[in-house]
């Protein structure tokens, strides 16, 4: 992995208004109010906490913050893609979570004043919006509303992560896959069933760790389902050719 510097370093500049990877100006008023925490703050209160915002730019492979760390803000994601992962040894490496765009990680640890338990890495050429602590805590202790809007969040990932324990634990490689594919569908109706096309997020070997099996039993279940005539793939770009069939498929 190659490496950058973590959180207050030199080299992420902060700003009010900054420039996205793809060379486009962030508005961050309008970047922070798009996020759920801040959707009903009042704009007094988010020009304070876009005061103190950063935009940081990664290019891909580059290390936002390490395992170990000590934490001074939170992150959202505005372009690229962020991974979320354990070092292991032998160089492998577990990983935890991928977030996108106008997805949120670090909140936790900051309340918990411990260090990262996990470290940052981006998968693409990314621009991120880092929020720092003071005046988020500013914001936190005189709008309950805020609050529970940031707690709510935690929990909703919390939840994510004990359905995550569930699924290594109980279900089989082939039953973790067509979840994942099936989450990455969507739940609306117009995929509740008929065809469904997903691009994946990451690579196969990232999709493994992500999925907790090997990258060789991710591509026999793979080609399991390509047989069994539930899934076309080319490259990441992945065709459900039954929605339904495929969530009731039994290997």
């Amino acid at each position: 992995m190659s490496s950058t510097p973590s959180d207050g370093a030199p080299g992420q500049t902060p700003a009010v208004d900054g420039v996205a990877s793809d060379g486009s100006a962030v508005n961050i008023p309008g970047a922070l109010a798009a996020m759920p925490i801040f959707s009903n703050v009042g704009p007094e209160s988010l020009a304070a906490i876009a005061a103190g915002a950063e935009v940081i730019r990664l290019k891909k492979g580059e290390v936002l913050f390490r395992q170990g760390d000590m934490p001074s803000g939170f992150y959202m994601v505005l372009d690229g893609q962020i991974k979320l992962a354990f070092a292991a040894t032998r160089g492998a490496e577990k990983v935890i979570s991928l977030r996108g765009a106008q997805q949120s990680f670090g909140e936790a640890v900051l309340f918990a004043e411990k260090p990262y338990p996990v470290y940052a890495q981006a998968l693409a050429d990314t621009c991120l919006l880092r929020i720092p602590r003071e005046p988020l805590f500013e914001l936190l202790a005189r709008d309950p509303g805020a609050a529970r809007r940031m707690m709510a969040g935690l929990s909703m990932r919390l939840h994510a992560m004990v359905l995550d324990v569930e699924a290594y634990s109980l279900r089989s490689s082939a039953e973790r896959l067509i979840g994942f594919l099936l989450q990455s569908a969507g739940t609306g109706e117009d995929v509740a069933e008929g065809r469904a096309e997903i691009d994946l997020p990451a690579s196969k070997l990232i999709i493994a760790s992500r999925l907790n099996v090997t990258p060789e039993t991710l591509s026999r279940v793979q080609h399991d389902l390509i047989e069994a005539g539930l899934i076309s793939v080319q490259g990441r770009h992945i065709v459900i050719h039954d929605v339904r069939r495929l969530r009731e498929f039994r290997p």
